[in-house]
């Protein structure tokens, strides 16, 4: 009898189960026997500083700031160049051109990789000024803008147009190390939402 007994008490608990699930299953709701924890997993990439980064202050130079990856867009980080005193403005612009390409391809601080930032730029370009035939504010690069990937070029474009080293209008001319001519490009805010998808605008120069 007490097997018996047993026994109904199982099925009983096996179809209380079975309905259960049922009426979970019309109600549009999974049954899972892993607890689940709802809602999305906070993002760590918080693409800002808690406190100002010791290790990029701790040069003194000229104040200038660099755009770094940072998800999906640019943000700009504070950093200096080091410029002689006395520096002709020509020789001054190319200065600061070659500190900003450096300062990009510098790896960001622990800090800095702790809040999210990258960069794409790759150490070894050099800047040089313009050839005979180029407008006076031309900057010419050791590798060709469109060899760059999107976001190495959106981050020098867009680093450049924001400095000394350009005319402050929001862009910058640049070229190659070919005989090819040089092109204006421009920082705009589509390209720094979205580096990636979005490269920056340019025009033919000749005639400016």
């Amino acid at each position: 009898m007490t097997t018996r007994l047993v026994s109904r008490t199982s099925r009983a608990r096996i179809g209380a189960v079975s309905v259960l699930a049922l009426l979970l299953a019309g109600c549009g709701i999974r049954a899972t026997e892993v607890p689940t924890n709802f809602g999305p997993a906070p993002s760590r990439v918080r693409c800002s500083l808690a406190e100002p980064d010791g290790s990029a202050q701790a040069a003194r130079g000229l104040p200038v700031q660099v755009f770094l990856l940072c998800g999906s867009s640019l943000v700009t980080v504070d950093r200096t160049v080091r410029v002689p005193d006395g520096a002709a403005d020509f020789e001054r612009r190319i200065l600061v051109a070659q500190g900003l390409l450096d300062q990009l391809a510098t790896p960001p601080s622990p800090a800095e990789k702790e809040a999210g930032y990258s960069t794409d730029v790759r150490g070894g370009i050099t800047v040089g000024g313009p050839r005979p035939g180029d407008p006076e504010d031309t900057l010419r690069l050791s590798t060709a803008p469109y060899s760059l990937t999107s976001y190495a070029l959106a981050q020098i474009v867009c680093t450049f147009a924001d400095s000394a080293a350009a005319q402050g209008d929001g862009s910058v001319v640049l070229g190659g190390p070919g005989a090819g001519p040089p092109r204006r490009w421009e920082c705009t805010d589509e390209v720094r939402a979205r580096p990636g998808s979005k490269e920056p605008p340019s025009k033919d120069v000749a005639g400016e």
